[in-house]
C-alpha cells in the first residue's frame, strides 16, 4: 500500500470531518492539533499502517514546519488592524525583551537538571522550545467562543507575542548552536544580527511593495476578495522564500511582511485577509501533526526514563507562568491575565521547526529530538483539552469582578 497516498487519505477525511463540525469542535475540550496527533498515532505506532523510518521525515518536518510557519505569522499578522497592535506594543515588548530569556534559561535549566543533558546541549532545547506557537495560540484566540470570552486586547497579546517570538527565538538558537554543534562564534554572531536586521528590512520592503500593488488594483477594481486571501498566502511564502535566498531570519521577515502589509491595506481591505487565520491555518497544521503522531519517539522517550516526563510536565508548568508573575508589574496587566497568558503560551510548529532546524546545522543528538518532541507533545494535549476550559475560566472571572 502507498505509504503517502494512506496518509492523504486519512488527513484529507479528517479535515472533511472538521469542517463538517468546525464550531462544535471549539466548543468542546479538544482541537485540531489534537486530533492529528491522534490520528497520526493510531495509525503509525499503534496499529503500524505507516511507517516512515525510510524516509527523510526530519526533514519533511523541516519544510512542512517552515512553510505552516510562513502562512500561519502571516495570518498573526492580518488578525487583528495594524492601530490595535498598537495597543499592546510595552507588554509585548517587556516579555519579548526579558521574558524570552527568562522562558530559555528555565527551560535550558530543567533539560540539565533532570535530564542530565550537557550544558551545550540543555541550553540548545531550551532555546528550541522558547517561542510561543501560533498555530496552537490560534485555537485559543481565534473563532466564534473566543472572540465572545476573550477580550480583544487580551488576544491581540497572544496574537502580537507568538509572531514576533517566533522569528526572534532564531537568534536564541543560532547561539546555542555555537557550543552544541561546534559552529564558529563569529559566523553565528553575524549571522543572528543579519538575521533580525536583514528580515526587518525585507519584510518592510516586500510588506510596503504589496500593500501598494493591492490598495492600487482595488482601486481600478482590478480584484476580487477570493484573489486576496489567496495573495495573503502567497505573500507570506514569498517573504519566506526571499528571506531564504538572503539567508536572514524568514520566520521573522515573514511576520513583518504581513505587518507591513496590513498598515498599508488598511482596514477597509482587511475583511479576506481576515479569512486567512480560520479558513486555512486550522487545516493546514493537520497534516504536520499528523506526521508528528506516525513519528513519534516512543523508544527515544523510553531510553530517557521516566524522568522525561517530569521534564515535560516541569516545562510546561515552570517555563512560563512563574515568568509572567516575575515580570506582572512591568506588563501592567491585571491577575486573571497573568494568570490565562502564563498557561497559555502552547509549544508546538515553532519548537519542531527549530528542533529539525538545529539537527539540520550539526545539533545529531538523538536527546534533543526525543525531549523536545515529547513537550510538544504534551503541549498540544494539554492546552487543547484545556483551551475552552480556560476560555470559560477567564470569561467567568471578569464577569464576577465586574459583579
Amino acid at each position: 500500500m502507498d505509504l503517502l497516498h494512506l496518509g492523504y487519505a486519512l488527513v484529507g477525511v479528517l479535515a472533511v470531518l472538521l469542517a463538517f463540525w468546525s464550531e462544535a469542535i471549539r466548543r468542546v475540550p479538544m482541537s485540531e492539533p489534537l486530533l492529528a496527533l491522534s490520528l497520526g498515532v493510531l495509525a503509525g505506532p499503534v496499529l503500524g499502517l505507516i511507517d516512515l523510518r525510510n524516509h527523510d521525515a526530519s526533514g519533511l518536518m523541516l519544510e512542512a514546519s517552515r512553510i505552516l510557519l510562513a502562512i500561519s505569522l502571516m495570518a498573526v499578522a492580518l488578525r487583528f488592524q495594524l492601530s490595535q497592535y498598537r495597543a499592546v506594543i510595552r507588554p509585548v515588548a517587556v516579555l519579548l525583551a526579558g521574558g524570552m530569556a527568562g522562558m530559555a534559561v528555565v527551560s535550558a535549566g530543567l533539560a540539565w537538571l533532570v535530564l542530565g543533558l550537557p550544558l551545550a546541549l540543555a541550553l540548545l532545547l531550551g532555546a528550541c522550545l522558547t517561542p510561543t506557537d501560533p498555530v496552537l495560540a490560534s485555537s485559543v484566540v481565534s473563532g466564534g467562543p473566543a472572540e465572545r470570552q476573550l477580550p480583544a486586547r487580551l488576544r491581540q497579546f497572544i496574537s502580537a507575542e507568538s509572531g514576533a517570538n517566533d522569528g526572534l527565538a532564531f537568534v536564541f538558537v543560532v547561539f546555542a548552536l555555537i557550543a552544541a554543534a561546534h559552529r564558529p562564534a563569529g559566523g553565528q554572531i553575524r549571522e543572528a544580527v543579519w538575521g533580525v536586521l536583514g528580515a526587518v528590512l525585507v519584510g518592510v520592503i516586500i510588506g510596503y511593495a504589496a500593500g501598494r500593488a493591492v490598495t492600487s488594483a482595488e482601486a481600478r477594481e482590478d480584484v476580487d476578495q477570493g484573489s486576496l486571501l489567496i495573495f495573503a498566502v502567497v505573500l507570506g511564502v514569498a517573504a519566506l522564500g526571499v528571506a531564504r535566498l538572503l539567508h536572514t531570519d524568514a520566520l521573522l521577515a515573514v511576520f513583518v511582511t504581513g505587518l507591513a502589509y496590513n498598515g498599508v491595506i488598511g482596514n477597509e481591505s482587511r475583511a479576506s485577509e481576515q479569512k486567512l487565520d480560520d479558513a486555512l491555518t486550522r487545516y493546514l497544521v493537520l497534516p504536520l501533526f499528523f506526521l508528528l503522531g506516525v513519528e513519534v519517539p516512543w523508544r527515544d522517550w523510553l531510553d530517557l526514563g521516566w524522568l522525561a516526563g517530569v521534564f515535560a510536565v516541569a516545562v510546561l508548568l515552570l517555563r512560563r507562568l512563574p515568568v509572567l508573575v516575575a515580570f506582572k508589574p512591568a506588563l501592567g496587566l491585571p491577575w486573571r491575565d497573568v494568570l490565562f497568558l502564563g498557561w497559555f503560551g502552547p509549544i508546538g510548529v515553532s519548537a519542531l521547526f527549530y528542533l529539525t532546524y538545529s539537527h539540520a546545522n550539526g545539533a545529531r543528538d538523538p536527546r534533543l529530538w526525543a525531549a523536545g518532541s515529547l513537550v510538544v507533545a504534551l503541549s498540544t494535549l494539554v492546552h487543547g483539552v484545556t483551551a475552552t476550559l480556560g476560555r470559560r475560566w477567564y470569561a467567568a472571572r471578569s464577569q464576577a469582578s465586574r459583579v
